[in-house]
């Protein structure tokens, strides 16, 4: 399972990239309100990309 997901991380290194600088901005930076709510949302689309991209539970 962990093996398949390092895949898809190595595959992707666009959105593996953009999910990681992503998820550390909304973690530290505390941006303001409308700003939180795009980065939530493109958080929210790259995880849905990388587990469709994956499919660890098929």
């Amino acid at each position: 399972m962990y093996r398949k997901l390092i895949n898809g991380f190595i595959d992707n290194p666009l959105v593996s990239s953009i999910l990681a600088v992503d998820f550390l901005l909304l973690l530290f930076i505390r941006p303001p309100v409308f700003f939180s709510l795009i980065l939530l949302g493109t958080l929210a689309g790259c995880s849905m990309y990388i587990g469709q991209k994956t499919a660890l539970f098929k």
